[in-house]
């Protein structure tokens, strides 16, 4: 963990922080600050769980012991595209782990990475709950079923194609 802090929490968070203080066992409230820390900035950096272990008043090592424990804190920041590859049982059968095998391929990363350009991350996810439709590909909460191999650069030309046509 970094002992220098160049970051500031946002005022609602470090408010909330100090609510948390406040309270008997204010140490179990880290999963809450971490979650809110997360809704704000997207993921928990260095800087942020350092922080929230000085407010607290905790090891850094428990806070990072908790970021790194739970899958659903992500550490490095998501991409403009958040590319989710169901790995559910019905997907798997179908094909999905060749699917995220293409996608990791294609854009050069693994799971949990983010493209150098910052516009695509590559995450699996459990079932969606829409098992008739495997496999099944999330693209920033767009759905896209019965992905095929070929349709991967097809699904990443056009959001670039559409990246494009906004920036001009």
């Amino acid at each position: 963990m970094t002992t220098k802090t160049e970051y500031t929490l946002h005022p609602d968070i470090v408010s909330f922080i100090e609510t948390c203080l406040q309270k008997e066992h204010s140490e179990s409230y880290l999963m809450d600050i971490l979650h809110k820390i997360q809704d704000k900035y997207g993921y928990l950096s260095e800087e942020h769980m350092y922080e929230v272990a000085q407010r607290l008043q905790v090891p850094a090592s428990t806070v990072s012991g908790v970021s790194t424990f739970y899958h659903f804190f992500r550490l490095q920041p998501r991409g403009k595209y958040a590319i989710s590859v169901c790995m559910g049982t019905a997907c798997f059968v179908k094909g999905a782990d060749k699917v995220l095998n293409a996608f990791q391929t294609e854009l050069g990363i693994g799971l949990g990475e983010t493209t150098k350009d910052g516009m695509f991350s590559l995450e699996n996810t459990r079932c969606l709950g829409v098992c008739g439709l495997a496999p099944v590909v999330t693209i920033n909460e767009q759905v896209y079923s019965r992905v095929t191999l070929q349709q991967v650069s097809e699904l990443i030309n056009r959001i670039l194609n559409k990246d494009v046509e906004k920036t001009t």
